[in-house]
């Protein structure tokens, strides 16, 4: 088995060896599906395994108490869930009705689980002797035991699927998770404390949610200590994440159904005192042309091509009076003077919103190789009209050929720069980082790239992938030429209501 790290998820190869056995069986758009569930079971099996040894060795006779499972954070799976009882019947022709009860059984005693499992195992088009292999490779070649509630398991082993199976398929890798590195980046930074509430209008597989509440339990508090709240309009990871909160025992408001952020708030009255977010980059369509008179947009109309701005426009609008945003965005959004883009930011940074960036390495993710930005947002900043700008593209190490991860040094050294920052005692480091005035920010044409601060060349390239830089260009290029011919038609009607004729 590989080494574990933040980039990875320790069992890759086994994963892939599992659905290279189910390659050819079902139609491609359930491999995913049939591996997550699997994954889900094996994982609590494994965690309640473990806790029943604990109550077994301490000798109370309390192993098939479920309050003692819960009290740990434990999920309590009932008997015919477990993964020994399903590993030994395997092989038999009934494997995939065992699977489907087992998911029925805890969605019978997780009331918040309802319908969210998956329970196709049973389907015709699964050939059961396949399943039953697959079934043997996670019995025998993965091992949950370490697995750490920490990590976004389901995200991490859902976003390796699309990686590989795009790969295979040749087409590109489309949806991604957020690297775990990245997660405790935004989470060493922002520091959620207790009693907070913590929103996440596009929450994925609920990483975000997973590493506030280690970080809070951590240092010293209890789990449990957070309100949390999230959206997801993609119905398969919004069940996924889900699954990821009743597994950790986290208490989450997810909505009652996944829906679109922008067109479908679930959450229209929540005031956050802390937001994470990684929202698709560069996203469209986003139905602009329903929102446009929507009180979110504050300081412009966001593009009908790019849904960066009304991303971080929705968030400002979520955030309490004292409250701090943590976001992932691709470069473009740094520097964009399209659109209205750049005067929507002009105006967001003379609102002395924005706190600090940091430039982050390529190679993050499983799926993606674009380099990407975090945003820190924050009403109230301790260093009123001041920016902090850090260059991190050079920091985090190779973990193999494709995929680059941050230490916990890393991260603690980016962490460490945000608190001397906020205290009024950080030097500019030439390369690393440098603190910004508004003046400065306004001299540079109230472009956010970090290498125009911390001295690095003023028009260094700002890093974003060609192909994603002609996409982002062409939209623009088209709502340019949309707009010139409303104008054109606007001139002709005037020039006509005064007689002239064009």
């Amino acid at each position: 088995m590989a080494d574990k790290t933040n980039a990875n998820i320790g069992f890759e190869k086994q994963l892939w060896d599992a659905a290279c056995v189910l390659w050819g069986h079902i139609p491609a758009a359930e491999y995913r599906k049939v591996i997550i569930g699997l994954i889900f079971l094996r994982y609590i099996s494994a965690a309640f395994d473990k806790r029943y040894q604990e109550l077994v060795d301490e000798g109370d006779g309390f192993e098939n108490d479920r309050d003692a499972y819960t009290m740990e954070n434990v999920f309590f799976v009932p008997e015919e869930a477990r993964w020994r009882n399903i590993a030994s019947r395997a092989h038999t022709p009934e494997i995939g009705t065992i699977i489907d009860n087992a998911m029925r059984a805890i969605e019978s005693e997780n009331k918040k689980l309802k319908n969210v499992l998956p329970k196709n195992y049973a389907s015709p088009d699964l050939d059961k002797r396949v399943l039953g292999d697959v079934v043997d490779i996670f019995t025998n070649n993965i091992d949950m035991s370490d697995a750490s509630s920490s990590e976004d398991l389901l995200g991490r082993t859902y976003e390796y699927c699309i990686a590989q199976f795009a790969e295979k398929e040749g087409v590109g890798g489309g949806e991604f998770y957020t690297p775990s590195s990245v997660v405790k980046t935004l989470v060493s930074i922002l520091r959620p404390f207790d009693n907070c509430r913590v929103y996440d209008c596009c929450c994925g597989s609920g990483g975000m949610f997973v590493q506030s509440e280690k970080f809070i339990e951590a240092h010293g508090h209890k789990r449990g200590a957070i309100s949390v709240y999230g959206q997801e309009a993609n119905p398969d990871t919004w069940k996924m994440a889900k699954m990821n909160m009743a597994i950790r025992g986290i208490d989450a408001d997810l909505g009652p159904y996944n829906a679109d952020t922008f067109t479908n708030d679930l959450h229209p009255t929540l005031k956050a005192d802390f937001i994470l977010a990684n929202p698709p980059f560069n996203y469209h369509p986003w139905g602009q042309e329903k929102l446009l008179e929507d009180k979110r947009w504050k300081y412009g109309i966001p593009p009908a091509g790019n849904a960066n701005y009304a991303w971080i426009q929705h968030m400002i609008h979520h955030l309490a009076p004292s409250g701090k945003i943590g976001l992932v965005l691709a470069n473009g959004a740094l520097s964009t003077q399209s659109s209205g883009e750049g005067e929507i930011r002009k105006k967001i940074i003379e609102d002395d919103l924005i706190e600090g960036i940091i430039a982050m390495p390529t190679q993050l993710f499983y799926s993606v190789t674009i380099p990407v930005t975090l945003w820190f947002i924050t009403k109230g900043k301790k260093q009123k009209g001041k920016t902090l700008f850090i260059d991190a593209r050079k920091m985090g190490h190779m973990v193999d050929r494709k995929h680059r991860d941050f230490s916990d040094d890393d991260i603690q050294k980016l962490a460490d720069t945000f608190e001397a920052f906020q205290n009024g005692t950080l030097e500019d480091v030439k390369g690393f980082c440098s603190v910004a005035t508004l003046q400065d920010i306004a001299k540079q044409d109230y472009i956010l790239t970090p290498g125009r601060y911390v001295g690095i060349e003023e028009q260094e390239d700002d890093g974003e992938p060609f192909e994603e830089k002609m996409a982002r260009l062409t939209s623009e290029l088209s709502d340019m030429f949309a707009k010139s011919h409303e104008l054109e038609d606007e001139i002709r009607r005037k020039l006509g209501e005064i007689g002239y004729e064009i």
